[in-house]
């Protein structure tokens, strides 16, 4: 009779096993299952509301990745395995991949921040990080920026979101500023005159903000004339060399000078008279 309930006890004992093995495999195989159909709804659900893509596709592995650890901590735990260890394993575990990661986290948080707030989108030239680039790609742990003379440059996001991000093409217009000397004896108002017909001649340059020309200072061998104009940011070198050489043909053709500093030689000879140089002067 003993041996009959000692049997009969373990056929129970088994058979509860088999039933929450049996559970928790339903458990994982249809959970992994839905996990995967929630990813997608999820996916399809942010690329309607327009994310990037790069940003969607994180989030939906993120997503994946969650619902799956959910899933075998249920599995296990109706496996009999006790939850509470396994939780606390998992936490610990989670804390130092956390501070051995933790650069690269803050990259990717970054890099999130970045995708979802855009301040500044594929093509546009920036200053971030300490250099002047246009933004070539983005992604989660970087950004790609081309330099001016064609090197390329990687940035940590981090470093990017650490410090101000100037964007020169945001608002589509940009302001140069030239600086131009002239004369004293010259007349300054038909030298202003001359730029605003320079103003007027050239397409590029925009007339709303109205560009404009100012006495800046006066110097030692000049008056200062400083130059403002709004003009699209692609064309914002090219006008601003153009104009230049304009303003220095113009001034040549109305004879006006722009001076440049000198300075005059005494000559003392041997008998120790002096003597005027030739004024050498000095660039």
């Amino acid at each position: 009779m003993h041996d009959y309930l000692a049997s009969l006890r373990l056929s129970e004992n088994l058979i509860s096993i088999i039933t929450n093995l049996t559970c928790a495999l339903l458990i994982l195989l249809v959970g992994i299952w839905l996990a995967a159909r929630l990813a997608n709804f999820a996916q399809r659900a942010m690329a309607r509301a327009k994310l990037d893509v790069t940003l969607i596709g994180f989030l939906r592995n993120l997503i994946y990745g969650v619902l799956i650890a959910v899933l075998i901590v249920m599995a296990l735990q109706q496996a009999g395995v006790p939850s509470a260890p396994l939780l606390a394993a998992l936490g610990a575990g989670g804390l130092a991949i956390g501070l051995a990661l933790q650069g690269s986290l803050s990259n990717l948080a970054w890099g999130v921040l970045l995708i979802v707030f855009r301040p500044f989108r594929v093509g546009d030239f920036i200053h971030a990080g300490g250099i002047d680039g246009t933004v070539e790609s983005i992604n989660l742990m970087h950004t790609t920026l081309v330099l001016p003379d064609n090197r390329e440059a990687v940035v940590p996001n981090a470093k990017i979101g650490a410090e101000a991000i100037i964007n020169f093409n945001r608002r589509g217009t940009r302001r140069f500023e030239l600086k131009v000397g002239m004369g004293y004896k010259d007349d300054i108002g038909k030298a202003m005159g001359a730029i605003r017909q320079l103003y007027e001649a050239d397409a590029r340059i925009l007339q709303d903000p109205a560009p404009g020309i100012w006495t800046e200072s006066l110097g030692e061998s000049s008056v200062n004339l400083v130059l403002r104009a709004y003009v699209r940011s692609s064309d914002v070198w090219a006008v601003q060399t153009d104009l230049l050489r304009a303003v220095k043909e113009r001034f040549d053709a109305e004879g006006i000078s722009i001076p440049y500093p000198h300075r005059e030689v005494v000559v003392v000879n041997k008998s120790g008279e002096r003597g005027m140089g030739n004024g050498e002067h000095v660039a």
